[in-house]
């Protein structure tokens, strides 16, 4: 499993995105908060190599803490953080999203773009992150759902083998209200997000990283299954996506009557 992992972030630190997303789309999701001013602040959670994390420091004026568990991911958006003279604005963590060490009531906003399904499962990060929100506070989550009933075959064998939680929009929106929130809105991550952003990039990545390592099977083991996702997405575009969630914490919810 060590060597899995080494070759996957092989691939994955050669990208600028870990995941789909677009600058359009997290500016879209922003506005439906309240604007966030110089003394409120940001949790950026599974940031990656920062790319929204940067887009957020360029449309708001809060302070950003941005945490991602890999070292490598957060030693490149501290570059990117210099290159773009944001020191005194995003602070970084190397930490477990799954154990996140900040007092409860720390953030007026928590960010998480495609990354919530590493706490296995979508409620859990709902549930295990609205202590982290100050009362009144918004969580922007985007995650992967069903965009049609009924998916193919191939597709849900896919996710199913990749372990990922995969829903329809509605189920989504009955747990943001069941753990603590009211739903402001949502909507689909345009196609862009997906191939401009991330899917050229990781063919790109994956042609290099094949050419380096045309041996050792093991590695093109890796690169394959990231090949199958693209793969599958060109054939099932329609069928799901990501879809970003903004919520409000919910002040008058009870957790005892859930």
């Amino acid at each position: 499993m060590e060597k899995f992992w080494s070759y996957f972030y092989e691939i994955y630190e050669d990208i600028p995105r870990q995941g789909p997303g677009d600058r359009e789309s997290t500016e879209r999701a922003l506005r439906m908060l309240p604007p966030l001013t110089s003394g409120q602040r940001i949790l950026d959670i599974g940031c990656g190599s920062g790319t929204q994390t940067i887009d957020l420091a360029g449309v708001t004026a809060a302070q950003i803490v941005a945490v991602d568990s890999h070292q490598a991911f957060v030693t490149e958006l501290v570059k990117r953080i210099v290159d773009h003279g944001l020191g005194s604005r995003i602070q970084t963590k190397v930490g477990d999203m799954n154990d996140l060490v900040f007092p409860d009531g720390s953030f007026d906003a928590i960010w998480c773009e495609g990354a919530i399904v590493i706490i296995t499962g979508f409620a859990k990060g709902l549930a295990s992150w609205r202590r982290l929100l100050r009362p009144g506070g918004h969580m922007v989550v985007s995650e992967l759902c069903w965009l049609r009933d009924a998916p193919p075959p191939e597709v849900k064998t896919f996710f199913e083998a990749e372990g990922a939680d995969v829903t329809d929009v509605y189920s989504r929106q009955k747990a943001i209200v069941a753990n603590g929130y009211r739903l402001v809105g949502d909507f689909v991550l345009p196609a862009v997000g997906w191939w401009d952003n991330y899917y050229v990039p990781l063919a790109e990545s994956l042609a290099r990283f094949k050419a380096k390592h045309a041996d050792d099977p093991d590695a093109l083991a890796v690169a394959q299954r990231s090949q199958f996702e693209i793969d599958i997405y060109r054939k099932y575009p329609e069928h799901f996506g990501y879809v970003f969630f903004v919520m409000k914490r919910d002040e008058t919810w009870c957790a005892a009557h859930a």
